[in-house]
């Protein structure tokens, strides 16, 4: 860099004359260049390589300055400060003022408008162990109304749930349990018809000695077909009256007497729509129909009641008279009372009327 002399220096003792450098007071005690070419735009940066202007040709250079420096062109008012050209880095634009970034502290931002339907809920300052903190105070706080509208909400929940139970169970009794007993009956017909099928080998010609007394049926197993034309009705009657015995089937008390004999042929059933549930609907004179081994029995309904489950004379032989002598052939179904509910027992007696072998075809109650 060409060095530039002290401001409040003296020029050198050999500069005189016209030719000398100049004191210029307008350019604050720097050395000018009377014979320099003119100053570089304000808005004009110097560059690196660039090289001083030639001196006129008519002016001879001072040997004696130490630097060609140009003039500083005058400023004009109010135009913006001249850049320095000694300066190593331009000066940076001051951006127009619509575009200054705001930090926000000149006025602060108006909080968005709620849409149609929203609500909006103030803060409200809540001091805690760190300090200050913002709380929602009208959705944190618990009022009477808002745990009335949870204990509603909870209840509401518990009632639907409640009911859809309830409509599942009501689907498996109708439905679900009526195919399984179905299913099972079908089992049971198949088990029956192969008791009633023919024993021994026919080329073999039947014993002499006198025929035993045939032994008690074993409990579950099928015995007879009992059949209810009013209500479209059949079932394999089983052996036994426990849980087990008429879980998918009408059962036969054990101390009754047997199809079409002398006594009370009673039978038991659950009250639900794939057994007992419509046995309400008979009335006297009803047919009632047992299908046994080689005969049918004609039944028809006698009386309907409803009884205390502790009133098991119904099922005596002589129906509500027990220990007497029985001199007809009864028929007693026993079913729960009412539905749903088992504290009550419905009772429909009925009594024989006819008898007529399965080799005659089926009996006319119950169609062609």
């Amino acid at each position: 860099m060409p060095k530039i002399s002290d401001a409040a220096g003296t020029p050198p003792s050999n500069a005189s004359g016209p030719a000398g450098p100049l004191h210029n007071p307008g350019v604050g005690n720097r050395l000018v260049d009377p014979t320099a070419a003119p100053a570089a735009s304000p808005n004009q940066q110097a560059t690196p390589n660039q090289q001083p202007p030639a001196a006129a040709p008519n002016r001879q250079a001072d040997p004696g300055a130490t630097a060609l420096i140009p003039a500083v062109a005058g400023v004009r008012a109010g135009s913006p400060p001249a850049m320095d050209s000694t300066a190593l880095m331009g000066a940076v634009p001051r951006p127009p003022k619509g575009e200054e970034p705001s930090d926000g502290t000149d006025q602060p931002d108006e909080p968005p408008k709620p849409r149609r339907g929203e609500r909006v809920v103030q803060l409200r300052p809540q001091q805690t162990g760190d300090g200050y903190q913002s709380v929602y105070s009208e959705l944190t706080r618990p009022t009477f109304w808002s745990r009335l509208r949870t204990g509603l909400r909870v209840g509401g929940e518990l009632l639907i749930t409640f009911g859809l139970v309830v409509l599942l169970f009501a689907g498996y009794e109708i439905w679900g349990k009526s195919a399984i007993v179905d299913a099972h009956q079908g089992e049971l017909s198949q088990q029956l018809a192969e008791v009633w099928g023919p024993e021994g080998d026919p080329t073999v010609a039947p014993s002499a000695s006198p025929s035993t007394k045939p032994k008690p049926p074993v409990h579950g197993k099928p015995i007879a077909g009992l059949y209810i034309p009013k209500l479209d009705k059949e079932w394999v009657v089983v052996e036994g009256v426990t849980q087990k015995d008429i879980r998918y089937a009408p059962g036969h008390y054990p101390d009754s007497a047997m199809p079409g004999e002398v006594g009370n042929f009673s039978v038991a059933g659950h009250r639900n729509r794939a057994t007992f549930w419509r046995l309400d609907e008979l009335r006297k004179g009803d047919p009632i129909l047992v299908e046994g081994r080689n005969e049918w029995y004609v039944y028809q309904v006698t009386e309907s009641l409803i009884v205390k489950p502790t009133q098991v004379e119904v099922v005596a032989a002589v129906p509500g008279r027990p220990g007497a002598k029985a001199t007809k052939r009864m028929l007693t179904l026993t079913t729960c009372n009412p539905k749903f509910d088992n504290y009550q027992r419905l009772i429909i007696h009925a009594e024989l009327t006819r008898t007529q072998p399965k080799s005659e075809g089926r009996p006319a109650e119950l169609g062609t």
